[in-house]
């Protein structure tokens, strides 16, 4: 009778073994199927989801940024950081300010980013945090198609030069001023200092190569008369120790866009070699 007893027990002890150890995959199998469905929803959001960032940008800086027919701001920097935004996930505010004025909104806690044809100098990574450059860039020369008598820096000599406040074109043409004996109007937008060199104000205009050139084949009426200098590369900016998020998401986009083609196409897009 004792055997009987201590047999049943055994049985019943190893009954409740298998039904726990059973209740128990039930529940890691439930478990592992909800973890799997949070991993994929992760995974399937972007890094940018939710944000949104107010971009400055300049008003008149062809092909990298300006007005099309509609009155709609379009060129390489808009539909680059329109690219990014949708591959990361976040949204912007296109601010058009001006160049001087877009450095201002950034340093100021105005803006967000920058993103207007900006060289990456020394100087400005004391105040800004730049993106991998996505452009690479040159300052040229430029005079009325019509004027043979400027064929080099030598024949600036005594004559006024016309640039663009804030840029890499003011930073050259400053640097070899008092070389060639030449003095500068700055001026705040391309358009008004290409002006300044058709009206006679002044015999010549230092820009970026790709801006000026596509306004030559716009018609604009200027020609090159000297080689391009050697220039920085052009990066997205943000005021020096914030948005570090946010250069992190351009520079991942920027990465994305270029493995796609997508940068390249945006590129033919406004340049043609």
């Amino acid at each position: 009778m004792k055997f009987f007893k201590s047999t049943m027990a055994v049985v019943l002890s190893m009954g409740m073994v298998f039904s726990l150890a059973a209740c128990g995959s039930d529940n890691s199998a439930s478990t592992n199927s909800n973890n799997s469905n949070t991993e994929s929803q992760t995974e399937g959001e972007k890094p940018g989801e939710g944000k949104k960032y107010v971009i400055a940008t300049d008003t008149t800086f062809a092909p990298f940024e300006f007005q099309n027919e509609s009155g709609e701001f379009v060129g390489i920097d808009i539909d680059l950081i329109n690219a990014i935004a949708e591959d990361q996930g976040f949204e912007i505010e296109l601010q058009s300010l001006g160049f001087n004025a877009a450095l201002q909104a950034v340093t100021s806690g105005q803006a967000d980013g920058m993103i207007a044809g900006m060289s990456i100098t020394d100087e400005r990574k004391q105040t800004f945090d730049f993106s991998d450059p996505y452009f690479d860039s040159g300052v040229i020369m430029a005079i009325g198609k019509d004027n043979n008598d400027i064929k080099s820096y030598e024949d600036l000599k005594g004559k006024k030069v016309a640039v663009k406040i804030g840029t890499e074109g003011e930073r050259f043409a400053n640097s070899i001023a008092s070389q060639y004996g030449f003095t500068m109007d700055v001026y705040d937008d391309s358009n008004s200092m290409y002006q300044a060199v058709l009206s006679g104000s002044a015999v010549a205009c230092f820009e970026d190569y790709p801006v000026v050139g596509y306004a030559i084949t716009q018609g604009i009426g200027l020609k090159f008369v000297t080689e391009k200098e050697q220039g920085s590369s052009y990066g997205f900016g943000v005021k020096k120790g914030e948005k570090a998020e946010l250069v992190e998401m351009f520079n991942d986009g920027l990465a994305n866009l270029k493995e796609s083609g997508k940068y390249q196409e945006i590129l033919d897009t406004y340049i043609q070699e």
